[in-house]
């Protein structure tokens, strides 16, 4: 870009990352609220789908908000 300032492809990235942790942890909360097979997998008690939405939702928001084009340096 030329004479002007660019958005980081990290601002980006953060935005994906806090947006598939939204979907992620809502998909897998509900699926642990109301479980849909009677048949659990192995470990499934750990709900390794909630933990890994909330660490997209924490990267994720790391990402976006550092590399925000919005902010005052």
């Amino acid at each position: 870009m030329i004479g002007g300032k660019g958005i980081s492809i990290w601002f980006f990235i953060g935005s994906l990352l806090l947006l598939y942790g939204i979907i992620i942890t809502i998909a897998n909360v509900v699926e642990m609220v109301s479980p849909s097979v009677d048949k659990q997998p192995v470990l499934h008690e750990l709900n390794f789908g909630v933990w890994w939405g909330i660490l997209l939702l924490i990267i994720g928001s790391v990402y976006f908000f550092s590399f925000r084009p919005w902010k005052k340096k």
